[in-house]
């Protein structure tokens, strides 16, 4: 029985991600989230002694949990500081070539959203964060602070799909003329001004949602690191991306529809000219999506979506 959590971190859709990606217990696999490193034993748990997993993750604090937890395994494990936006560098550095299977476990993990002084959740009033790696300069307090009124208007509407965007912006763009806003209660009262009907979820968890995004740069990281792992895959290789809100989701939906797509001839065009060869398969047509038991024993997994994308032809 392969081990599905610990202190650090619960991980979601854990028996549905391994039995689609780990389907030779020989191959060479990539975590490119290793986070508390549940997803990473699990794998680790699955692969014989010849198989080979390397995992990767910007979070130091991260790295030395795991690798305290994960100690037993180090003869077919391999660990490496990085954002996986280069997933191509790391695998050379780790001396492969091709990989039989990468999982991406997009977001916060849970020991980041429980660590106040990460400034992730808008449950602790400190000072303002979000940062995924804590040795980068760009911070959720330079992105209040500093960004423009209508930048952050923009950023809050489309990362954020928060309504209130324009209202939000403003009154934080008026509030920082008196002084900066350097913590997370500060910034949630400004939040809760813009909203003038009585909210279901907390007033401030998309705008957070959105600062946090822009902070790390989520899904640019998630666009480029997808066209490198498509490269790294083997034949019959997959690819499996865990996502936690429509954005992310949307990205890699559209991004396996292009990629499982043989023809790239412009849709006007009524016959392929292009003669385009099909080289991946969607094998989940519809995202597979955490059951009843796991949402109730963990409330984050409420929206994960997992899609895997299988390697056919070079």
């Amino acid at each position: 029985m392969e081990n599905i959590g610990n202190e650090y971190h619960i991980p979601v859709l854990f028996y549905e991600t391994l039995d689609n990606l780990v389907i030779n217990p020989d191959g060479i696999y990539i975590d490119c989230t290793l986070g508390g490193g549940s997803h990473s034993e699990g794998i680790l748990q699955r692969l014989s002694d010849k198989g080979l997993l390397i995992s990767i993750d910007q979070d130091i604090n991260a790295i030395e949990y795991s690798k305290k937890r994960l100690e037993k395994y180090s003869s077919k494990w391999k660990v490496f500081k990085g954002n996986f936006e280069t997933i191509d560098t790391i695998a050379y550095m780790a001396g492969v070539d091709k990989v039989d299977g990468i999982l991406m476990d997009i977001g916060v993990s849970s020991n980041q959203l429980d660590e106040p002084e990460r400034g992730f959740s808008y449950r602790y009033d400190v000072k303002l964060d979000m940062r995924m790696n804590p040795e980068q300069e760009l911070s959720a307090y330079d992105v209040v602070n500093n960004y423009s009124e209508e930048d952050l208007s923009k950023i809050i509407f489309e990362y954020g799909e928060e309504r209130h965007a324009k209202k939000i912006a403003k009154l934080i763009s008026e509030e920082r003329k008196k002084a900066p806003i350097t913590t997370t209660f500060e910034l949630i009262s400004l939040i809760k001004r813009a909203y003038p009907e009585r909210a279901n979820k907390h007033p401030a968890k998309k705008t957070f949602q959105a600062i946090r995004i822009e902070v790390n740069k989520e899904l640019e990281v998630l666009e480029k690191a997808m066209d490198k792992a498509i490269n790294l895959l083997k034949l019959n290789g997959r690819l499996a991306i865990i996502t936690f809100h429509s954005l992310e989701d949307r990205i890699v939906k559209n991004k396996f529809k292009e990629l499982s797509t043989a023809c790239k001839c412009p849709k006007d065009i009524p016959i392929c000219m292009c003669g385009g060869i099909k080289r991946f398969e969607i094998l989940t047509r519809k995202p597979i999506i955490p059951n009843d038991e796991e949402i109730k024993n963990n409330n984050r997994a409420h929206s994960s979506k997992l899609r895997v994308l299988e390697r056919i032809d070079f």
